[in-house]
Order: C-alpha cells, then sequence, then structure tokens
C-alpha cells in the first residue's frame, strides 16, 4: 500500500468559517481509522499471536520533507492548545528517541490492510516503532499514532519499558525535514481491550499531539493476545 506524502491542502471554496480542507482530511482518517479498529477492540492492531514471532505490539500508527531552518511557531501549546498554536509542517519521522527509557529507534510506515486493520510493525525486529502515514506526521497539527511490540516471542522489544513514562517525561522524534520533535508527556493510561475509547486515543486535535502504543496487562495463551493495551498521551513543546 502506497503510503505517499499527501497532496498539499487547497483554499476551502466553502469560505472562511467551513471546516479546512485538512481538517476535513484528518477528520476523515480519523473516522476510517476508529471504524477499522473498534469492531476487534485493536486485537490485530496491537497484538501479534506466538506463531507470528510476536506476543505484543507497542503500536497500533511520505517521502522525505526537503530540510529546512524555519522555527515553528512560538503560540501556547499542551494539550488543549488551539489551532494556530505550536506545530511543524507535515514530514516523515525518522527516529524516536525517548532517554528515560533508553530508546532510540528507526521508524516504518503502518498502513490500513486488506482487512481493514492497521498492519502492526514486523515482529522480526525488536529496535523498531511503527506511524500510521496517513494520519498526521509527528509535530503536526492533529493526532500522531506511533506504535511499538512490547515484546516477542523470544525477547524484550522496543516498548517493554513503556509504562516507566510519566508526566512531564519528555521524548523527541527525529524528522526527514531535519528538524526535532520534542513532545512532553501529559497522562499514561491503560486501558482492557474490551473496553478500548478509541474515540478518545484516536480523535483529531486541534494541536500537535501523539499517541505512544503497545500492549499492557495479562498475556492470554490460549487466544495468543495480551489483555490491555498502554496509552502515552503527550503534546508538541
Amino acid at each position: 500500500m502506497d503510503a505517499g506524502r499527501p497532496s498539499v491542502p487547497q483554499p476551502d471554496p466553502a469560505g472562511p468559517d467551513a471546516p479546512s480542507a485538512h481538517s476535513r482530511r484528518t477528520r476523515r482518517v480519523a473516522v476510517v481509522f476508529w471504524t477499522a479498529i473498534a469492531a476487534t477492540v485493536l486485537v490485530t492492531v496491537f497484538s501479534g499471536g506466538r506463531n507470528e514471532g510476536s506476543r505484543g505490539v507497542g503500536a497500533p500508527h511520505a517521502p522525505p520533507a526537503a530540510a529546512s531552518s524555519a522555527p515553528a511557531t512560538a503560540e501556547p501549546d499542551g494539550p488543549d492548545a488551539r489551532p494556530g498554536g505550536k506545530h511543524l509542517p507535515r514530514s516523515r519521522p525518522v527516529r524516536l528517541r525517548i532517554p528515560k527509557i533508553s530508546v532510540d529507534a528507526p521508524f516504518t510506515d503502518l498502513a490500513i490492510g486488506a482487512g481493514g486493520r492497521l498492519e502492526p510493525p514486523p515482529a522480526h525486529d525488536t529496535n523498531l516503532v511503527g506511524w500510521y502515514a496517513k494520519g498526521a506526521s509527528p509535530g503536526e497539527t492533529g493526532t500522531s499514532i506511533i506504535a511499538g511490540h512490547v515484546d516477542t516471542a523470544t525477547s524484550a522489544a522496543v516498548f517493554a519499558n513503556l509504562y516507566q513514562l510519566a508526566k512531564g517525561d519528555r521524548f523527541e522524534v527525529r524528522r526527514a525535514d531535519g528538524r526535532k520533535a520534542v513532545f512532553e508527556v501529559d497522562e499514561t493510561q491503560t486501558y482492557d481491550k474490551d473496553s478500548f475509547p478509541s474515540e478518545r486515543v484516536y480523535e483529531d486535535t486541534p494541536g500537535a499531539q501523539v499517541r505512544l502504543i503497545t500492549c499492557a496487562g495479562d498475556y492470554d495463551r490460549q487466544v495468543r493476545d495480551y489483555t490491555a493495551n498502554l496509552v502515552v498521551f503527550a503534546h508538541l513543546v
């Protein structure tokens, strides 16, 4: 599936008070994403069977942009930031660094598969994270989804210690345009898969936000799946 960079939004002929083309695009993406996940409660997105060499997916988520030295806007930011707050232009993420838990991992694109579900990162690579390439890129206005495995059938994986992150911790995403997007954790939540709040986790946001997602809870050997998902909510600083 081609995960190329979306076309540049054009002015909206409906007028200045109508939702922007970018907003409609991201909302359509969010609707597709929620629909793809809600019925299956993320079973395929954030888990994997031992027969596939994976026990837990740590993530449900364009050609490199030209390098730019233009600074991000300096308006107030945070989980309740309004349009026009701090954000960066769209650019493919290259590397995720979380110093507190010693994460330094490259990215791969994630897409909705033929079954209508988000494909997890490859199970054989324990130091790899994925991002939902049809959604917002890290630092761009909206909600960016980053996912990774918590472990495999044989060893711990990239998000094994994601549970250690707490409010105020920071991490960064290196981007293809040469910029560094720094995020601050707002909260960390664990949700049972049978009551996963898809709308809250994946909703389109007016500020630049990120969700880090992996599996959590107990491992059910019968269904080869974890019972919960861990979600880290963070915003661009």
